[in-house]
C-alpha cells in the first residue's frame, strides 16, 4: 500500500492503532503499521519506563505518542500541576463523592476514602501533558498526537525541531482548521462512532468535509467505528490517507485491559455504547453500563468540569476492575465494539485488515471495469 502516510513515516499499512498498551503499540508498529501510546495515564517517569521498553521492543520501527493537551480545563490559572491538583481537589463537592459512595456501596466496592479520593490527576491539563512531551521528545518518537483541542504553537515548533511529524484530533471541519493554523502536519479526522472523547459528527459526513477544509496540502486520517478493511477502504474513498483505530486494540492478545472489562466489551453490540460526561467531564463514548445509567438518573449530582469529573472517579475505577464487579465496569469504546468479538493476536487483526481491503478494492476495481 502506498499512500502519503506510508511515504512520511516508512510504513507498510496506513493503520495508525492508538493504545494505553506499551505491547500493543509495539506488536503494531512492528506488524507494518504504526503503533501510538496514549500518555494520558502515565506519570513523567512512568512515560520514560514505557518508552524505553518501546524503543527495544518495537524492532526499530515507527511509533507515536499522544498526549492530551485540552484547550479549556478548570483550574487552568491555578499554576502549576500540583498547585491544581491541591487547589481542584478542594474544590470536589462533598455532595459528589457522597454519591460516588453510595453507588459503590450498593454494588458492594467499598467506599473511597479521604486519602484515596481524587488522587489522580494525571495528563487532563496543560501543566502536566507538558512534561510528559519533554519525555517524549527525548525518544526516537515519529509522532506526536494531540487530542481535545489545537496543541499550544511552541509545542508544535518544538516538536519540529525534533523532526516530530504533530497530528490533532479534531471532530468537525472547523476544530480542523484551527489545528491547522498552529501548524499541525496531519489531522485526525474522528467521527462520533469513535470510542472516548468524540463529537456529534458522524464519520462518513465528517471525513469528506475535513478533506475539504484543510486542502490538499493537509494529510487527513480517518477514525470513527473502522476496525474492518472494508471501513478502510471507505475511509481512503472519502480522501483520508490512512486510518486511525484505538478500540479494537482492546481486545486483542497483547492488551492489558481488565479481564472484567475485556469480558464486557466482548459480548457488546454497536447499540451498546453512550456518550457519557461521567468519566472525564467532557463528552466520551463509553460502553453503557451501570456506571453511566447512574450519572444519568435522576439522583445524580452531575458530572464535575474537566479535570475534577476524573479526579473524583479514578479511584473508585479502579476499585470497580479490582472487585470485577460487572454491572459497574466500563469502558471508553467506540460502536465498533460489536464486531469485537474475539480475542486475536495484533499481528493477525492487522493481516485481516489488509486482506479485507484488498479484497473490497479489487471487487470496487471490478465495478468499474463493467
Amino acid at each position: 500500500m502506498r499512500t502519503r502516510a506510508t511515504e512520511l513515516f516508512g510504513i507498510e499499512y496506513p493503520i495508525f492503532a492508538f493504545s494505553h498498551c506499551r505491547d500493543v503499540v509495539a506488536a503494531v508498529s512492528r506488524a507494518g503499521g504504526m503503533g501510538v501510546l496514549g500518555a494520558l495515564y502515565f506519570t513523567p517517569d512512568e512515560l520514560e519506563t514505557e518508552l524505553a521498553w518501546i524503543d527495544e521492543h518495537a524492532g526499530g520501527r515507527p511509533y507515536g505518542v499522544d498526549v492530551v493537551m485540552p484547550a479549556k480545563y478548570e483550574g487552568a490559572g491555578l499554576g502549576d500541576a500540583g498547585e491544581i491538583l491541591s487547589g481542584l481537589q478542594g474544590m470536589i463537592p462533598d455532595e459528589h463523592r457522597r454519591f460516588v459512595n453510595e453507588l459503590l456501596e450498593r454494588h458492594g466496592i467499598a467506599p473511597l476514602t479521604e486519602e484515596s479520593a481524587g488522587r489522580y490527576l494525571l495528563g487532563w491539563t496543560d501543566a502536566t501533558a507538558r512534561p510528559q512531551v519533554e519525555v517524549a521528545l527525548k525518544h526516537p518518537i515519529a509522532l506526536l498526537a494531540s487530542a481535545l483541542g489545537p496543541p499550544p504553537a511552541d509545542v508544535v515548533e518544538e516538536a519540529h525541531r525534533h523532526g516530530v511529524t504533530v497530528a490533532g484530533l479534531a471532530s468537525s471541519a472547523r476544530h480542523a482548521r484551527k489545528q491547522v493554523d498552529v501548524g499541525v502536519d496531519v489531522i485526525v479526522a474522528q467521527g462520533t462512532e469513535a470510542g472516548g472523547h468524540t463529537g456529534e459528527i458522524s464519520t462518513m459526513v465528517l471525513i469528506p468535509e475535513v478533506v475539504d477544509a484543510v486542502g490538499p496540502d493537509t494529510m487527513v486520517l480517518a477514525a470513527g467505528g473502522i476496525g474492518r478493511g472494508r471501513q478502510m477502504a471507505a475511509g481512503m474513498a472519502l480522501g483520508a490517507d490512512g486510518v486511525w483505530t484505538g478500540s479494537m486494540w482492546l481486545t486483542v492478545e497483547e492488551a492489558d485491559t481488565p479481564e472484567a472489562s475485556r469480558d464486557r466489551l466482548l459480548a457488546a453490540t454497536s447499540r451498546d455504547t453512550v456518550r457519557s460526561r461521567s468519566w472525564t467531564g467532557k463528552p466520551a463514548r463509553m460502553l453503557k453500563t451501570a456506571w453511566t445509567d447512574a450519572w444519568e438518573a435522576p439522583e445524580s449530582p452531575g458530572t464535575l468540569p474537566m479535570p475534577m469529573q476524573f479526579m473524583l472517579i479514578s479511584d473508585a475505577l479502579q476499585r470497580i476492575n479490582r472487585a470485577g464487579a460487572g454491572e459497574l465496569t466500563t469502558f471508553p469504546v467506540g460502536q465498533i465494539v460489536g464486531t469485537m468479538n474475539q480475542v486475536k493476536p495484533v499481528s493477525r487483526v492487522i493481516y485481516e485488515m489488509v486482506e479485507e481491503y484488498i479484497e473490497t478494492m479489487e471487487r470496487l476495481g471490478a465495478l468499474a471495469e463493467d
